[in-house]
């Protein structure tokens, strides 16, 4: 028997998320993301899309290429602050840097197939593309371990118009992705100071749902309405509490 296993792309996946921060815990919380999956040419692929566009969605089995090494032991990034299993989880530290993810399809143009609600980083390798069946692909009422609750939890993250402008500039000037960042970091669990990016605010005179979030040298200012259940980012600063 074998102990290697080669595998060669199909294609690439080209999408507007660049950084690993910017990715959605999963595909179907990125409601307004598009991505595009070229398939390469000359290798028969017009014939093998032949009524794919009869789907309403995708697996799309791909490669974490980001990743160089992997990890036993994980930290999920909601529900629990405890490590574990990499086996047990979806992270993409894994020891041969598969990934799947469900996508919708939108449409079908030759070799370039049209995807939305991805959580697949920009430059991918694509594996291999599956259709999505419900009678034997969905299973609503299995256990599902240490992840406790879905979507109900959700938070809604609002951007005052001031940081708005301020993330734009940064993503022309840095490129980086403040609010692409404070939305996959904040929709899920935004009070919990455990998490070694979030802190609770230590200005004067404030209340006890003012928090911190941090991304490098940048401070995302926030408040949380837990009845509501909405973030409201109020200004992003600097370590030394400089407005952008």
């Amino acid at each position: 028997m074998k102990n290697e296993i080669t595998l060669n792309p199909i294609g690439f996946l080209q999408s507007d998320l660049k950084q690993r921060y910017e990715t959605p815990r999963q595909g179907v919380l990125a409601k307004k993301s598009s991505s595009i999956i070229n398939l390469n040419s000359k290798s028969n692929f017009e014939q093998a899309v032949i009524d794919i566009d009869g789907f309403d969605r995708l697996w799309i089995i791909f490669q974490f290429h980001l990743n160089e090494t992997w990890k036993p032991l994980v930290t999920p990034p909601r529900h629990t602050r405890k490590k574990v299993g990499v086996f047990a989880t979806r992270a993409p530290y894994r020891p041969n840097q598969i990934g799947l993810s469900c996508v919708k399809l939108d449409k079908v143009d030759g070799l370039k197939i049209y995807i939305s609600e991805s959580d697949i980083l920009d430059g991918s390798p694509i594996i291999d593309i599956k259709p999505y069946l419900p009678y034997s692909d969905s299973f609503p009422d299995v256990k599902t371990g240490w992840v406790k609750s879905g979507l109900e939890n959700i938070y809604q993250v609002i951007f005052d118009e001031n940081v708005t402008k301020a993330a734009g500039k940064l993503l022309t000037k840095e490129n980086v992705n403040l609010l692409r960042y404070a939305t996959v970091q904040l929709e899920f669990n935004p009070t919990d100071t455990t998490r070694k990016r979030i802190t609770q605010s230590t200005k004067k005179n404030i209340k006890e749902n003012q928090f911190v979030l941090a991304y490098q040298k940048w401070r995302i200012n926030y408040v949380v309405d837990e009845k509501i259940k909405k973030v409201f980012i109020t200004s992003i600063t600097t370590e030394r509490v400089k407005p952008i």
